[in-house]
């Protein structure tokens, strides 16, 4: 395949977790790849390394996504770098923080939620609409807690069902260019994300949500968010899949 008709995937958040699992198996299917990340530099160019074992072009990028003016220019540099617009992008970076009851919240952790999952989601999906090639695909990551109430966590749902609501919106905006956007919402994922702060009882509680009584695999997610990017998801649209195992 001529490397300018590899698919070129923008990752958010691909440095670790979900996000890595995306890189390495877009990679392994063949696109050439841009990822972004926070911090953890040299995991990032780990990633790097692995990824691009398969052929592709794999680069990372530092990006604070809460800075809509930096995640304008990292599609502008992608699209320098790699000589043509992205085909593909993934809104996976986010965070979370521990949980608390609404009341007992903390304003600074409420605050630092909105900032990451709902203003930068927004930065990343509206450059994403501006960007992305015609006939090109947007996934962003969610989480099936906005449907399964958990106490402590509906701050960190409410962050996300912005971003569901975000996605529908722009499924009708861009279905014009023929550019699908869908979202995926996993269950509880092996990732450092979910095991931060947990104990093994909290590891066990969170299994028993699924009737399978596991936890999900970052790579099981990626195979969803792989499938949502190709012409085989062509007749999938403004939807939010649940990979939960059966917990809603």
């Amino acid at each position: 395949m001529n490397g300018n008709n590899r698919p070129l995937t923008l990752v958010f958040g691909g440095s670790r977790g979900i996000g890595a699992a995306c890189v390495e198996l877009l990679a392994r299917n063949r696109a050439d790849i841009a990822f972004t990340y926070a911090s953890q530099a040299s995991a990032a160019h780990a990633g790097e390394d692995k990824a691009s074992e398969h052929g592709a072009t794999v680069r990372g990028y530092c990006v604070d996504i809460r800075d809509a003016a930096a995640v304008d220019a990292t599609f502008v540099r992608v699209r320098e770098e790699f000589g043509r617009a992205v085909t593909g992008v993934v809104a996976n970076a986010g965070i979370n923080v521990p949980p608390a009851p609404l009341a007992q919240f903390p304003d600074d952790a409420f605050r630092s939620l909105v900032e990451v999952n709902i203003v930068g989601a927004f930065n990343v999906l509206r450059a994403a609409a501006r960007e992305v090639a015609d006939g090109g695909a947007i996934v962003a990551l969610t989480t099936s807690l906005v449907r399964h109430a958990v106490p402590g966590v509906g701050p960190y749902s409410a962050t996300k069902a912005a971003v569901e609501c975000l996605v529908r919106s722009m499924s009708k905006e861009l279905a014009a260019r023929q550019v699908r956007v869908n979202a995926v919402a996993p269950g509880p994922v092996d990732t450092d994300l979910f095991r931060a702060g947990k104990n093994d009882e909290a590891k066990a509680r969170s299994a028993s949500m699924s009737p399978l009584n596991r936890i999900g695999l970052p790579h099981e997610v990626a195979e969803i968010v792989a499938f949502l990017l190709s012409d085989k998801a062509s007749w999938v649209d403004g939807q939010i899949v649940q990979a939960n195992g059966g917990m809603v």
